[in-house]
């Protein structure tokens, strides 16, 4: 496996990521398991988050306790649509980040990624920025993504999806070798729609109930 590339393998989430490929799963049941995984998932992402001590009185004494560095919020920019499902987890646990969205699509034909929408905080620089998406299929979204993020220079830039195909990861790193990837699971292959198999279908119909 690439260096940059991280496999979450709890039991937890594990658990978790095969109630949602049930195909039987209702579209409640997999909004819910998608923020729980993705609550569960940045705890991983966010183990280095720069902090700063602080001096606070506990109900016996003061001290200098450790608190998240507040002028370097993190940013988290969702791939839309789906990745809003695991911006609301990680929203849950960290209300305090910023949020960027991108609008990207895959030409069922071309596989070609069109933009259609981008607007992320502003003054990047300096702070530590998560991708989120559900999937790295191709790998052709998640690529495009990272290239208008990375002009902005922001201190670190990682990635965070449930699932990728070992073609996606290959064309993600040759492309990106720099960017850390975060998944919790590397499953067998793309078929001839650029799907992954066995996946979980397709996220964001799947997160919204639409076909």
């Amino acid at each position: 496996m690439p260096n940059n590339l991280h496999l979450i393998n709890h039991p937890l989430i594990q658990h978790k990521l095969t109630l949602m490929r049930r195909a039987e799963t209702s579209t409640a049941k997999f909004r819910t398991l998608l923020k729980e995984i993705s609550l569960l998932m940045a705890y991983e992402v966010t183990r280095d988050l720069p902090l700063k001590r602080e001096t606070i009185q506990t109900p016996l004494a003061a001290m200098e306790a450790p608190v998240l560095a507040p002028e370097k919020k993190l940013v988290v920019v969702s791939i839309m649509r789906a990745g809003q499902g695991i911006l609301d987890g990680i929203l849950e646990l960290i209300p305090s980040a910023r949020v960027g969205h991108i609008g990207l699509y895959r030409d069922p034909q071309t596989l070609r990624v069109i933009e259609y929408f981008f607007k992320v905080p502003e003054n990047l620089a300096d702070r530590d920025v998560l991708v989120v998406d559900p999937m790295i299929a191709t790998g052709n979204t998640a690529v495009a993504a990272l290239y208008p993020l990375k002009q902005a220079q922001p201190r670190s830039l990682r990635f965070l999806c449930l699932l990728a195909a070992p073609e996606g990861i290959a064309h993600f790193h040759q492309e990106h070798p720099d960017v850390p990837l975060y998944t919790a699971a590397i499953d067998d292959r793309l078929n001839h729609q650029g799907y992954i198999l066995p996946g979980l279908g397709d996220a964001g119909d799947r997160l919204f109930g639409t076909k």
